[in-house]
């Protein structure tokens, strides 16, 4: 018999392997969790750690263990419930399905569709660079067929579970664009296997695109704050030193204006600083500009700032080092267990669909 979540499904998920900074957390993270929290019982969430997606780019195996717990404990830390029921925490790896389903999907996939995809476009050239990387890291720098096909896996880490929703910033709108045309393609091929998640344009009008706040890299606010960032300089990790967090503040780049002023394009460095103070307490951006709109003592605003990142780096980590493993481990167990469930019946529909399992009589 078929499982089917008796809720409407919100799905998302982090990659195991991300050294996540401020503004994954204040952009994805967080906005998830204050999610789940307030919607838990309208709505099945579903956070899932996609730890198949890490092989898709170079890391250190011998961390990927560590990398998958401490991604839950940031969860824990960030304030999701470990035990709700509506609310299942899982590692994509312990829910087998995803990787058979993907096999299959694969075969209905042309080579085209994932040739034109821009993300793997992007870090294939980035790979490419391999002499720089392997020097620097030690690790393999080969362009792989994971990298290539991971949109199968994630149209299947969505299809599983017959998820509508899921939250897609700008570089991920293609692979949700693509789960709806495989999920499309199969049922009109076979008929009513799967839920087509809702499109691009839904997704952002059911999550709110454009209420949360981007931030920027510190030394060069033209471009987003990034842990691929060389120098560092320019990003807050959540693992940083509140000390040295905050100096990366009072280091930031900001202009010869003399007058704070929320303006992203004649004032970048500035506005991003406004945005951090904003993110940092929870406040809306024309708030915290109207307090200190036209100063001239950057300096004087930078230390404000800097302050406010010390004490959230100091309270979060704090938090983390608390985090009980014994509750995430539960959690994981209570979770996957109902993944299991849920993506096995799906899984058994499209085999049955493709000739890889005898039909019910």
């Amino acid at each position: 018999m078929d499982i089917v979540m008796s809720k409407p499904v919100i799905l998302t998920g982090l990659r195991a392997n991300n050294d996540l900074h401020i503004g994954n957390y204040f952009g994805a993270m967080l906005p998830m969790i204050e999610m789940a929290r307030q919607r838990a019982g309208e709505f099945q969430i579903n956070m899932f750690i996609p730890d198949l997606h890490s092989f898709t780019t170079p890391i250190d195996h011998d961390q990927l263990q560590d990398q998958i717990l401490n991604n839950a404990r940031l969860y824990a830390a960030a304030g999701l419930p470990l035990d709700h029921d509506d609310i299942l925490l899982y590692r994509q790896s312990y829910v087998p399905a995803h990787s058979e389903l993907t096999w299959i999907l694969d075969c209905f996939t042309g080579f085209g569709e994932m040739s034109r995809m821009t993300q793997f476009k992007d870090k294939s050239q980035n790979l490419h660079l391999g002499d720089y990387i392997r020097e620097k890291t030690g690790l393999d720098t080969r362009v792989t067929v994971g990298l290539f096909n991971y949109p199968v896996l994630m149209a299947c880490d969505i299809l599983l579970y017959d998820a509508q929703y899921v939250p897609v910033g700008d570089d991920q709108t293609q692979h949700l664009e693509f789960a709806r045309d495989i999920a499309g393609r199969m049922n009109s091929k076979f008929g009513d296997l799967f839920t087509v998640p809702h499109a691009v344009s839904k997704q952002h009008e059911f999550f709110g695109k454009g209420q949360g706040l981007r931030i920027k890299d510190l030394a060069d606010p033209s471009k987003k704050m990034s842990k691929s960032d060389d120098s560092d300089k320019g990003v807050i990790f959540l693992t940083d030193d509140p000390q040295v967090a905050a100096k990366k503040i009072m280091s930031a780049t900001t202009d010869d204006k003399a007058s704070i002023n929320y303006n992203p394009i004649e004032q970048p460095g500035i506005s991003n600083l406004l945005q951090v103070l904003a993110l940092l307490r929870s406040q809306p951006i024309d708030q915290i500009e109207a307090e200190f709109k036209g100063g001239q003592h950057y300096g004087d605003f930078k230390r404000i700032v800097a302050d406010e990142i010390s004490r959230f780096l100091t309270d979060f980590q704090t938090r983390l080092s608390e985090s009980d493993n014994q509750a995430i481990y539960a959690a994981f167990k209570r979770s996957e267990e109902r993944a299991n469930e849920h993506a096995n019946a799906t899984l058994l529909r499209a085999q049955q669909a493709v000739g890889l399992r005898p039909k019910e009589a």
